[in-house]
């Protein structure tokens, strides 16, 4: 342990989640990477004690009214953190889905870009708010400068060959009987027994668009609206994702979105649009590759905005070597992967004025081609080298290889680990005898014995995004690695020519859909069997055993947290001194399954209910958790707690049962450390094994050289990619290749 000083954050008895009272020194202005297998408690250490104590501890220093409006932090479970400096957090969150937030707007790129052009483009036409797609002074007036125009699926609305009586109103909330269907077949507008196809046209405009009337129904006095206009005020512009399953699904298929024929997608009205520069608009810049953009910024010259101009080539530089070159500015956040939006937040913290602060990443090499590893570990040596600490939550050996100082967790998951397993530098870790040192160097050698395709799935002219024509033969029934560097296509290729085919599962690390009383257990299914054997052991009924029913603590009901607001100090949620915690009555936990009752069992993780659960349906589930490397989670676990790579490996258990199908996995070596990309490959080859296609969008080496089939897109990313470089075993590629992963690939299996 390093001596005590202000040079060092001294962390004493951490014990947040699994940490089992961790103390350690932490050298301040330093570089340390914290390894361990995944549910070490690196993040816990990491994110839940350090950077939440720090933030803690800025936000105590704003008034009472000020915290209101700011989320509520409880202090982290530690003996005492001394030496804490403001800890920036860059995380993997995705930015959000607001249509009206692209990469431009959060990295203040297109702020700099609007003050460039109403300084210095021609014709002028006002102050740089007339440039911007969110004031009303530039948007576009027929999108109101979203880009795209939304527009309704009448015939996802009704069924026009029925009539209202027969249930003409496909959409959600409007079946026979309802007080909405009543507002139509009871307002005297309509003949209820005649199909909506015979409806004269004046009344057929009525239905669909009358503004809002006041009618009588019986002794009610309503609002009638027409459907079409009631539909577009009930789901455009709302939140997909927030909305329950069978209107999300109609959402989906009703409404229907077209670029904007006024502007073209450029957002913006006639008059901003008139502007150039150098012969260009700001709508062609902001659809500008972010690396052509820089080197058209670069050959502006204007004295009026200098300092600015100055800044705004630094952002776009600093983009396209983070590796984000390949982005435009118009690209909406929300569809940006977890590892390009940490990348874009990155971006606003290269060109900052401070230092002496503590920067917190999340594996930030996730998303990263071999090739952009390196330019990624440039940065972080940047932000240490002006002076701050950085700390950084990472697998890739890469990564691990430039630090100053380690700090390994373990030695394995959950309450397996969460301790100090080491802590030093780069030698010693590799001496210390560590799962993490042991593996350091481990290599996967190239597969000689590679797998015949049992066929061909066929990719034709696919053009999505940046893919140029691109047709391509995807072997069946064998292991397929895709790679390529970050923004070449891969995604594009995969995703957008093979999703949705028949037989086609696609285990992607998008979040998953649920409330907080969603769990790995209600997920799965697993918690059926689990509820099913409890009952028959007690001779009660299984609805007793779920937290979201009969069964659940009246106080909390049944989530074990009660939320208290305390006014002008926001909420907080402390556990239920009804239920302790537990989530069900006193009934309920009274009953026993083998000793234990389902509160016990649901906090068991799924390598403890493996054993408690020896067959049956419930033992089939979770040994397939297990085999996915799930075998740390709590059953009980909320999925909101639950990493991208954990997300995409709890989909894959819930599919593994289909032989005969074709998997489609991107990066499931996310939050993987060393040693367990090996039980991956095992997994991966057992798939295989089982009759099923395997497809797996990939960087690791170590994957790619298991590989029995690779497929190679580039050779750059963005318009500089989007071609099948190569097809064919790893073997093939290591020998005769020219292109950036073959490159990588070779360093990879001929280092010592």
């Amino acid at each position: 342990m390093l001596a005590d000083s202000h040079d060092v954050i001294e962390v004493r008895g951490a014990r947040e989640n699994n940490l089992a009272g961790v103390s350690l020194d932490i050298p301040k202005r330093r570089l340390t990477v914290f390894t361990g297998v995944s549910g070490s408690g690196k993040s816990s250490l990491v994110f839940d004690t350090i950077a939440a104590e720090s933030q803690r501890l800025i936000n105590e220093t704003y008034t009472a009214f000020i915290q209101n409006f700011m989320p509520s932090l409880a202090r982290p479970d530690v003996d005492a953190l001394r030496n804490l400096s403001a800890a920036i957090v860059v995380d993997q969150e995705r930015i959000g889905a607001n249509s009206r937030s692209t990469v431009g707007t959060a990295t203040d790129a297109h702020t700099m870009l609007r003050v460039l052009f109403s300084r210095a483009g021609t014709p002028y036409v006002g102050p740089p708010s007339v440039f911007s797609f969110n004031r009303a002074e530039g948007m576009c007036p027929a999108c109101e400068g979203l880009g795209r125009t939304t527009e309704l699926a009448i015939d996802e609305l009704v069924d026009r060959s029925l009539s209202l009586n027969q249930g003409a109103i496909t959409a959600p909330g409007y079946a026979v009987e309802t007080w909405w269907w009543q507002a139509f077949a009871k307002s005297g507008l309509f003949d209820p027994d005649l199909p909506l196809c015979d409806y004269p046209d004046e009344a057929w405009q009525q239905f669909l668009h009358q503004e809002p009337t006041k009618i009588k129904i019986g002794k009610h006095s309503i609002t009638f609206e027409g459907l079409a206009a009631k539909i577009r005020r009930q789901f455009i512009g709302k939140d997909i994702d927030a909305m329950q399953s069978q209107a999300r699904a109609f959402a989906e298929r009703a409404v229907k979105q077209d670029l904007c024929t006024d502007c073209g997608g450029a957002r913006l009205n006639k008059a901003a649009r008139s502007v150039t520069l150098n012969g260009r608009s700001i709508g062609e810049c902001s659809a500008m590759q972010i690396s052509d953009l820089a080197s058209f910024v670069a050959g502006v010259e204007n004295t009026d905005v200098g300092p600015m101009l100055e800044g705004l080539r630094h952002t776009l530089d600093s983009m396209v070597m983070i590796g984000l070159g390949y982005l435009s500015l118009d690209r909406e956040s929300g569809t940006l992967s977890g590892g390009e939006a940490q990348r874009v937040k990155l971006v606003r913290h290269l060109g900052s004025s401070l230092s002496d602060v503590t920067y917190v990443f999340d594996e930030p090499t996730v998303g990263l081609h071999p090739h952009d590893i390196q330019r990624m570990n440039d940065l972080l040596i940047q932000l240490r080298d002006k002076g701050n600490t950085v700390l950084v939550v990472e697998h890739k050996p890469e990564t691990i290889r430039i630090a100053d100082h380690v700090v390994d967790l373990g030695p394995g998951a959950g309450l397996s680990g969460g301790r100090l397993c080491y802590a030093g530098d780069l030698e010693g870790l590799k001496k210390s005898g560590t799962l993490t040192g042991r593996y350091l160097d481990h290599r996967v050698s190239v597969r000689d014995d590679v797998r015949r395709p049992t066929g061909q799935l066929s990719i034709k002219n696919a053009n999505l995004h940046n893919l140029r024509d691109v047709s391509v033969e995807v072997p069946l029934g064998v292991l397929t690695v895709v790679t390529g560097v970050a923004g070449s296509g891969k995604s594009s290729l995969i995703h957008g020519s093979l999703a949705g085919r028949p037989g086609v599962i696609v285990a992607g690390q998008e979040p998953i859909r649920g409330s907080k009383r969603s769990n790995p257990a209600t997920y799965t299914g697993l918690l059926d069997p689990i509820r099913a054997e409890f009952a028959k052991a007690n001779g009660v009924k299984p609805g007793l055993f779920s937290a979201n029913s009969v069964g659940a603590c009246p106080s909390c009901k049944g989530i074990g947290l009660v939320y208290t607001d305390l006014a002008m100090m926001g909420e907080v949620g402390s556990i239920c001194e009804v239920c302790d915690g537990a989530r069900f009555t006193a009934e309920v936990l009274a009953y026993k399954l083998r000793g234990k009752n389902i509160s016990e069992v649901l906090r068991m993780t799924v390598t403890e209910a493996r054993e408690f659960f020896a067959k049956g349906s419930a033992r089939l589930i979770l040994d397939r958790l297990s085999s996915v490397g799930l075998g740390y989670i709590g059953l009980g676990q909320p999925l909101t707690t639950l990493s991208g790579g954990e997300r995409q490996r709890l989909k894959l258990a819930i599919n593994m049962g289909k032989n005969g199908s074709i998997y489609i996995l991107d990066e499931p070596t996310t939050g993987l450390h060393l040693a367990d990309v090996d039980a991956l490959l095992t997994m991966l080859d057992k798939l295989v094994e089982d009759g099923n296609t395997v497809i797996v969008i990939e960087h690791h080496q170590a994957v790619m050289a298991h590989a029995d089939w690779l497929i190679d897109i580039g050779p750059g990313a963005g318009h500089d990619g989007g071609q099948v470089v190569f097809t064919g075993t790893p073997a093939d590629l290591v020998e005769s290749s020219p292109t950036l992963t073959a490159n990588h690939l070779r360093d990879y299996i001929r280092a010592d």
